[in-house]
């Protein structure tokens, strides 16, 4: 059984940097990049800078696992409003608000399992697949233009004060900010517990809503890089634990021996053991965006903890 408690001094060890290497491969008309997720490592510099933030995840955590051995989850609907602030220095950064919209409606599909793909489940998953019934509701959009090129992961983007955007009423909304974040960093989030200065997911504008096959976001133009940095924004890990058969805190999801790129053909033989097959189509891995298209009941009741009275995030409406 995977292990659900961290010590302060596991909690830090198990989120120290991640290295994400870039691999880009030039193809006929565009540089391929393999999958590259920031959120570990902003994680791993946020500890760095506040010793108690390990504290408060890990009373998040002991929580969690309450809530969840309690039943005491969300029993009714959550509709999250969501912000997002757009940055843009050229006229393609500034992305249009039909594509915004796409992208919010890309995460009420796949957090209500609405997503056409949801019925590629493999058999062996498909008692653990999960609609964790969230939706989300845009309500603003904030635009403007600056004079940066990129804005890398260190929050700068969500400061006005260093030329980005404040976060709107951070403690009842979701931001996301649409920006180049450069170094091959399709996206990020902040995990529950950090400061409200700075809550919420940061999505390269590239990889932000739905776009053609042909366009130069391929094969991330399906709006997952969201989903994805959603997930980690509701307490959730990558699948292979940030470590060789890592822990992921969820009990339903297979040990991974890491993350998976690309679409892998099913079943995927994990050399972790004992022998079982990775869910490599779990939106917590690394694979392209085609390539993941479900949660799990476990990864669901991470989420729902979050927002039950007491919860890390309970200011958002049920």
């Amino acid at each position: 059984m995977k292990k659900v408690v961290l010590s302060a001094m596991a909690f830090m060890m198990l989120f120290a940097c991640q290295n994400d290497q870039t691999e880009s491969t030039i193809g006929a008309t565009n540089a391929m990049v393999k999958r590259a997720c920031a959120s570990q490592d902003v994680l791993a510099e946020q500890l760095k800078a506040d010793p108690t933030l390990a504290l408060r995840m890990n009373q998040i955590e002991a929580f969690t696992k309450k809530a969840m051995l309690t039943n005491k989850l969300v029993n009714g609907k959550i509709v999250i409003p969501v912000v997002v602030n757009v940055l843009y220095k050229t006229t393609a950064e500034n992305i249009s608000d039909a594509l915004i919209q796409s992208q919010i409606d890309v995460l009420n599909e796949d957090y209500t399992a609405t997503n056409p793909d949801f019925s590629s489940t493999p058999a062996e998953f498909a008692g653990v697949a999960a609609n964790v019934g969230i939706t989300f509701e845009l309500v603003k959009i904030n635009r403007k233009s600056t004079t940066k090129t990129s804005w890398g992961t260190r929050d700068a983007m969500k400061s006005t004060k260093k030329g980005g955007l404040d976060p709107t009423s951070p403690t009842t909304t979701l931001n996301m900010w649409a920006c180049t974040i450069g170094g091959g960093i399709l996206g990020y989030a902040q995990f529950p517990g950090g400061s409200s200065a700075t809550d919420g997911v940061v999505i390269d504008g590239k990889y932000f809503g739905v776009s053609s096959n042909s366009s130069s976001s391929y094969p991330y133009n399906l709006g997952r890089t969201a989903s994805h940095e959603v997930g980690h924004w509701m307490n959730l890990r990558h699948i292979w634990g940030d470590a060789s058969c890592g822990d992921d805190l969820v009990s339903d999801t297979p040990v991974h021996k890491t993350s998976n790129f690309g679409v892998p053909t099913y079943p995927y033989a994990s050399t972790c053991l004992p022998a079982h097959n990775e869910m490599t189509m779990n939106y917590m891995d690394y694979t392209d965006d085609r390539g993941m298209y479900m949660f799990t009941n476990g990864q669901k009741s991470r989420m729902s903890a979050l927002f039950v009275s007491g919860g890390a995030r309970s200011g958002f409406g049920i």
